[in-house]
C-alpha cells in the first residue's frame, strides 16, 4: 500500500526530530532478522532506554540532508532501522552485542556520533568501547597494581627477616 504525501512528511519530521534530540544514532541493517528476534531486539533495547525505529531509506536520507550534520552519510543497504538514545555509546554497544549474538542477520551500517556521520568501521570501533563502569574498574586496577606489588614485596621481606 502506498504512503500518502502527508504520511511521508510525518515520517521525515519524525526522523528529523529523533536525530536532533539524540546524541547517538546507529543505522542498522536488519534484513535477515526474523520477527521473533526483531521483537527481542526491540525489548532489549527498550530496557536499556534505547529506541528502535524502522524508516524508509529515501525518507531517512531526506530528513538527514535537511539537518546540519558534519561528514558524509554512510552507505545504507538493505532494510534499515535507527537505534538512538541520549547516551553516546549505548546504541552502538547494544546493537553490536546483538549483532554478535545473531551473526549475519543484523549489522551496523554506520551512524551519527555526537553530530558527525560515522561509517561502519568507525561505529564498530565506538561499539567496542567498554562501559564507564568497566573503564573505572580498569583504571582502579592499574592504580592498584603497583601498590599491590609493593605490599607483596614488603611482606616477603618481613617474612624473610622473621624466618
Amino acid at each position: 500500500m502506498a504512503i500518502s504525501k502527508d504520511q511521508k512528511h510525518a515520517i521525515v519530521d519524525r526522523v528529523k526530530d529523533l536525530v536532533s534530540n539524540s546524541k547517538s544514532v546507529v543505522f542498522v541493517n536488519f534484513h535477515k532478522l526474523p520477527v521473533a528476534e526483531t521483537t527481542e531486539l526491540r525489548k532489549e533495547l527498550r530496557s536499556k532506554d534505547i529506541q528502535f525505529t524502522v524508516a524508509k531509506k529515501t525518507l531517512t536520507k531526506i530528513a538527514l540532508n535537511s539537518l546540519d550534520i558534519k561528514g558524509e552519510i554512510p552507505a545504507m543497504e538493505g532494510e534499515m532501522a535507527l537505534a538512538y538514545s541520549g547516551d553516546l555509546l549505548a546504541p552502538a554497544r547494544e546493537v553490536f552485542e546483538f549483532q554478535n549474538k545473531f551473526k549475519n542477520q543484523i549489522s551496523i551500517m554506520g551512524g551519527i556520533f555526537d553530530g558527525v556521520y560515522k561509517n561502519k568501521e568507525e561505529m564498530l570501533s565506538i561499539a567496542t568501547i567498554p562501559s564507564q563502569k568497566t573503564l573505572y574498574a580498569q583504571f582502579v586496577n592499574i592504580i592498584n597494581s603497583p601498590i599491590q606489588g609493593f605490599v607483596m614485596a614488603v611482606n616477603a621481606i618481613a617474612e624473610k627477616k622473621q624466618g
